[in-house]
């Protein structure tokens, strides 16, 4: 599916467009003004003034008019797995935005980013506990636990080290999945979530939906130059990626993931060990189509734009709404 290429205005006059073709099966070709895709007999023509960063996630065919126009007229394009995993980046010689944008990161007051982020993800996973207690003929929640975690959010803002800020990120995340496991069917073994290798259902399907949004949020990125590796409230490989979709993992992944869950799953759906958790391939294509139409790419990119209108001083940074 084609994501057309998002053209955003900021204070400054910055303009980041990217343009995203996904799955698999498509011929690109190019002219001198355009950008030719065509699949499955439907064909697209793009402005070249429209892209100045292709990316292209999946199989696809790709003549080489594509990459020469591209790169002859300063533009880049990168390369993805089906699943968002990033592959590599021609870019044209010379080239030094990325330099520029990890600089800024790395110059960027952290404690100010994280904060947000955290404020962010925790209001949307209080909105989701009151949406699901509102909905469940049943009681979700424990004496106080509600309080304590509204406790710990209206305290965010007090921490001074960043370091404090993840600590209360990481027990509010682990509150939020213990919660939103009594809605589950206790039959499907999900009580909290569990790192790799996952043995229950649920984590399986909540690491397909997390996958997908990590590859959305990682093109959307890469495409406006910024650096996936620096991070503000995660550390290391892709912290960045992993502070784009902190905020967004509960309307967009989890609740679609609770409603599948709790319509019921059949027996020949998946099957689970002590060792590991296997998903069907006819489940694995349902949760690709869920999460297609939950995953909202547009609050991706808004999300990506406000990061790097900001480490350019041209704006606040803030959580976008959804």
């Amino acid at each position: 599916m084609e994501q057309p290429g998002h053209l955003f205005q900021g204070s400054a006059g910055v303009r980041f467009p990217w343009h995203i073709v996904a799955g698999f099966g498509a011929h690109l070709k190019a002219t001198k003004a355009s950008l030719v895709i065509t699949r499955n007999g439907h064909t697209d023509v793009v402005s070249l003034d429209e892209v100045d960063h292709l990316i292209l996630m999946g199989g696809h065919y790709l003549h080489t008019s594509v990459a020469n126009t591209l790169l002859r007229s300063g533009k880049s394009l990168s390369f993805f797995e089906a699943d968002g995993e990033p592959l590599g980046v021609l870019r044209p010689y010379g080239h030094q935005g990325t330099d520029a944008m990890r600089e800024a990161q790395q110059a960027a007051p952290i404690h100010g980013y994280a904060l947000k982020i955290a404020q962010g993800a925790l209001i949307h996973r209080i909105r989701t506990i009151e949406i699901l207690d509102q909905q469940s003929d049943q009681r979700i929640l424990y004496e106080g636990e509600i309080d304590i975690i509204r406790q710990n959010l209206s305290e965010l803002q007090f921490l001074v080290r960043v370091d404090e800020i993840r600590r209360v990120h990481r027990l509010v995340s682990d509150m939020y999945y213990e919660i939103i496991a009594r809605t589950v069917p206790a039959e499907l073994g999900f009580r909290r979530r569990t790192s790799r290798p996952y043995t229950d259902v649920v984590n399986s399907i909540l690491a397909v939906g997390y996958g997908m949004l990590f590859g959305n949020a990682c093109a959307a990125a890469i495409g406006a130059d910024l650096d996936p590796d620096t991070g503000f409230l995660h550390k290391g490989r892709a912290g960045l990626i992993y502070d784009l979709i902190e905020p967004f993992k509960t309307g967009m992944i989890d609740l679609p993931m609770l409603e599948l869950v709790r319509s019921g799953l059949e027996p020949r759906d998946y099957e689970c060990s002590t060792g590991r958790c296997i998903l069907s391939q006819d489940l694995f294509s349902a949760l690709t189509q869920i999460f297609h139409a939950s995953i909202r790419q547009d609050i991706l990119d808004q999300q990506v734009f406000v990061v790097k209108e900001a480490l350019l001083n041209t704006d606040e940074f803030r959580v976008v709404k959804c």
